[in-house]
């Protein structure tokens, strides 16, 4: 995964970025808040996010409120950098829209804990958003159905994209998820098979398979 680490202190960054790398990430690294926002600018800026609460320029705070503003379908994931430990400011970052953070100095084991955390909730993202994805795809079809039809006015056939005809069923069950049962509804049954044919049938019901009228 690209990481963004934004730390102004270089020792800090560097240390950073080595442990970052030897786990396996992509780092991008930044030396004051400025810089890290001109990097969340790019098409491909990373998600997952390291901000230094305090920094030149724009502070990590800063920055986790700008970011927030921005509707996106993937919203990155921000761990705040900070050596301040005291509730005040840990409720501080949250309010500014920090997702965790991590208190320098920073131990390895708690960081990339917390790295694992954010890259999970992302792929959690990335899935609910292929997801989005596919159902608009299938009401796109499904608004196909809203339009006009040319159908039939004799055999009461569908044409479609593609100038072929087929019959109705066939064309809704493919662009929905809709399944047909077949039936006769009163009117049909009474013009094609009348009550009195119904009645004739049941007075004088075929004979059973294999017997007849004539004698051994």
């Amino acid at each position: 995964m690209r990481i963004l680490v934004a730390e102004d202190d270089s020792t800090t960054r560097r240390m950073l970025e080595v442990r970052l790398q030897r786990w396996g990430h992509e780092v991008v690294c930044a030396a004051d808040g400025d810089a890290a926002w001109d990097i969340l600018q790019q098409e491909d800026a990373p998600r997952l996010l390291v901000l230094d609460r305090m920094m030149p320029g724009r502070s990590g705070l800063d920055l986790c409120r700008e970011i927030r503003e921005i509707e996106r379908a993937i919203v990155p994931y921000i761990i705040l950098l900070t050596g301040l430990g005291d509730k005040e400011n840990i409720v501080e970052g949250f309010e500014a829209g920090a997702d965790d953070y991590v208190t320098k100095p920073f131990n390895s084991a708690e960081l990339r804990a917390r790295i694992k955390n954010g890259q999970r909730i992302l792929e959690l993202q990335l899935s609910l958003a292929k997801r989005v994805e596919d159902l608009q795809k299938s009401l796109a079809h499904v608004r196909t159905l809203q339009g006009i039809l040319p159908i039939c006015m004799h055999c009461h056939k569908i044409r479609d994209d593609h100038e072929s005809w087929q019959r109705i069923e066939n064309y809704i069950q493919e662009h929905t998820d809709t399944q047909f049962s077949h039936g006769l509804c009163p009117d049909c049954l009474e013009k094609f098979y009348p009550k009195s044919e119904l009645q004739r049938f049941a007075q004088n019901p075929p004979p059973p398979p294999g017997t007849g009228d004539s004698k051994p």
